[in-house]
């Protein structure tokens, strides 16, 4: 390919997120502009499995209604994309000394993290997808995981981080509306976030819990801000970082905050 495949780290939202049109029609213009991929690696926060593994590369594996409490119209979603048996070897190639190697579990399908915004990403749900684990939350060994993935945006593949830019689910107040002001700890940690990217502070990301203001009230659990550190080191391979804030606002307080990395 004559340019590498961008990679993505996308908030993505719970699955009430297909009812809000506003997100849900930033995400479908987000990806009308991306390059059409020849395959999808998502990395959710809402899979840590150690070793690291992938998901099923089997067609019609169930997708995984990883919530509760919401109404039934949700557990009813359906997202048959194909497998991707290929991709899966490739990262398996690239990843084979880490940890142990990659495993596989061929009975997990994708989770919340991954088809919520595939549904409104890719509706049609004709491109290939597999799903990576996390073995860890640690910044640098995530990060240095996204560098060894690196080579396959040379193929097409989009690698997309899912999480949440904030999330802090004490905020969560569907009483309050979705527009409701945001929490000034959700606003001070997603500006610090917007200017970090956008000065290319790698180092200041990767400790992000000593450099950023109200990190811990931000994610008092980091698993929705991990991702990121896959995606940024996939887009490190060149020596720095190019992001672009692609969806910016907040969802009942929560950061949507969302970038691309050339």
């Amino acid at each position: 390919m004559e340019t590498r495949t961008p990679t993505i780290y996308l908030s993505h939202g719970a699955p009430p997120l297909a009812d809000d049109e506003l997100w849900t029609s930033q995400l479908s213009a987000w990806s009308a502009d991306l390059p059409r991929p020849t395959s999808i690696l998502m990395v959710s926060a809402h899979w840590e499995q150690a070793p690291i593994s992938v998901s099923s590369t089997t067609a019609g594996t169930p997708l995984l209604y990883d919530f509760y409490g919401f109404p039934q119209k949700y557990f009813e979603v359906t997202y048959d994309a194909p497998p991707a048996p290929e991709l899966a070897q490739s990262v398996a190639g690239l990843l084979g000394d880490v940890g142990g190697g990659l495993h596989q579990d061929p009975n997990r399908g994708l989770d919340h993290g991954a088809y919520v915004p595939l549904v409104e990403m890719f509706p049609e749900a004709d491109i290939p997808v597999v799903q990576l684990s996390m073995p860890t939350l640690e910044p640098e060994q995530l990060f240095a995981i996204g560098q060894r993935l690196a080579p396959l945006r040379d193929e097409g593949v989009l690698i997309v981080g899912s999480g949440f830019t904030t999330h802090n689910l004490r905020w969560f107040r569907p009483r309050d509306g979705a527009d409701s002001p945001p929490p000034q700890a959700s606003s001070e940690f997603d500006n610090w976030a917007a200017e970090a990217v956008d000065a290319g502070d790698v180092d200041s990301i990767l400790d992000f819990m000593n450099k950023a203001p109200a990190a811990q009230e931000a994610h008092p659990r980091t698993e929705h801000w991990a991702p990121l550190y896959v995606t940024l080191g996939a887009a490190h391979a060149g020596g720095g970082i190019d992001g672009d804030s692609v969806i910016d606002g907040f969802w009942y307080g929560l950061s949507k905050r969302s970038w691309q990395f050339a």
